[in-house]
């Protein structure tokens, strides 16, 4: 499948779906997927025990572990397909907002500011939105050993954040997407109706709200 488009990131709360929808995605247009890769923060699950220990350490590793990829992404062939990715460089910052205490949060500041320089902008954002007891449920089906400790006023926190940013977003053209009711994974039928709007998303910002089958 070809599109018009030559980078597309995915974005949404955790459990919302961003990672699945990327991967299906690149499927789609043959190409490779750029996931940020929670797993591999040594520092993510003594985070979730006890936020005030480990903060400025976890968003510190985050914020050098996306900015070094969206680096060699840009270092890529740009000749090849769609590339695609299930993070924006910019919502570093709003996890850091929620979780780093004043001090904390000038100092990533000044690093960001640093290493954020040259990231490339994508020609579409797909955000995701889910409630929260929706994002509860993914969340633990999903089963994740450093996610266990995560609560969900923090799931609630971290829905705010992102529909404050998207509220004003301007940086590309912006795809909402309802993802409560749709199965990525095991209806191909839904998969296909968001990539026509995907497809036919070109500038500006748009809704996709489909409706649960049946009604």
């Amino acid at each position: 499948m070809t599109s018009k488009l030559d980078f597309i990131v995915v974005e949404g709360p955790i459990g919302v779906g961003k990672t699945t929808l990327a991967k299906r995605l690149a499927e789609s247009f043959g190409s490779d997927v750029l996931l940020e890769g929670a797993e591999e923060n040594p520092f993510l699950e003594r985070f979730y025990q006890d936020p005030r220990s480990a903060a400025l350490q976890t968003q510190l590793f985050f914020l050098f572990q996306r900015a070094q990829q969206l680096q060699d992404l840009k270092q890529q062939d740009m000749f090849r397909p769609v590339q695609v990715a299930d993070f924006i460089i910019e919502k570093d910052r709003l996890f850091a907002q929620m979780t780093l205490d004043e001090d904390e949060y000038k100092l990533y500041q000044q690093v960001y500011e640093h290493v954020t320089i040259d990231a490339p902008q994508p020609d579409l954002v797909i955000y995701l939105q889910a409630p929260v007891e929706v994002l509860v449920k993914r969340v633990a089906k999903r089963g994740r050993r450093f996610e266990k400790y995560m609560e969900a006023d923090y799931l609630e926190r971290i829905i705010e954040s992102y529909t404050r940013y998207f509220y004003n977003y301007a940086g590309s053209p912006l795809l909402i997407v309802n993802a409560t009711e749709i199965d990525l994974v095991n209806n191909e039928a839904d998969y296909q109706l968001l990539l026509d709007q995907i497809n036919k998303t070109q500038s500006g910002r748009h809704y996709f709200n489909p409706a649960p089958l049946g009604i």
